[in-house]
């Protein structure tokens, strides 16, 4: 059984994330039915970007909040708040005005997220590790236990499928570079299309390649 419903994603942009974990967190949602809702999906200069935010946050049942780079990891390097800030309104409106939201909120290191912010004692915090095989299963426990989802695919499957896509998507811009261009070129160009890839663009592809198979 699967479901179609927002889900708001507050989580960092940065190249390594997405890469590493923001791809397999959105193919394994799509897989469970769910509708990504990220600040990425669309751009416009004349829109203000907290605007945007509250905007897909209002119209989300459910929301992921990862909270896994609020640490610096350099010296002299600042703290990431706008996950925490984005948490914090989120929060709001659920008191507020939708009670019934649901929220998944993830860190690399248990218990490394209450250090920082002790005011979020008592939530069910998941840990991914910074590993993607470990955010597809937070988010499929997540699935079962708090949304209440049945009859899912298990992690591993996911996992597997996840991974199959990823080369799939790779063989398929290797194969149209390699018709005008060397091997070494057509790498170069498919791995620098792949790590550039907008969000909505990675998106239409998972979906066509669920809906595939």
């Amino acid at each position: 059984m699967t479901i179609r419903s927002n889900i708001f994603i507050n989580c960092p942009f940065d190249n390594q994330y997405i890469s590493t974990l923001l791809k397999p967190m959105l193919y394994a949602l799509l897989d469970f039915g769910f509708e990504p809702q990220l600040a990425l999906n669309r751009s416009d200069s004349g829109e203000i970007r907290l605007n945007k935010i509250v905007e897909l946050i209002r119209k989300s049942i459910y929301s992921i909040h990862d909270l896994s780079r609020i640490k610096s990891s350099e010296q002299d390097e600042y703290y990431r708040l706008n996950m925490p800030f984005e948490l914090g309104i989120d929060y709001g409106i659920r008191l507020s005005e939708i009670p019934d939201k649901k929220f998944l909120i993830l860190e690399a290191e248990q218990y490394e997220t209450k250090k920082a912010l002790s005011d979020i004692s008592g939530f069910d915090i998941k840990c991914h590790s910074n590993r993607p095989d470990e955010i597809i299963e937070c988010i499929r426990s997540w699935c079962i236990e708090t949304v209440d989802l049945k009859d899912i695919k298990g992690g591993e499957e996911v996992k597997s499928q996840y991974y199959r896509f990823d080369a799939i998507l790779y063989e398929t811009f290797m194969k149209q570079y390699r018709e005008k261009y060397d091997d070494q070129n057509a790498q170069k160009f498919t791995e620098n299309l792949i790590e550039k890839m907008p969000i909505p663009e990675y998106i239409r592809y998972a979906k066509e390649y669920l809906q595939q198979n």
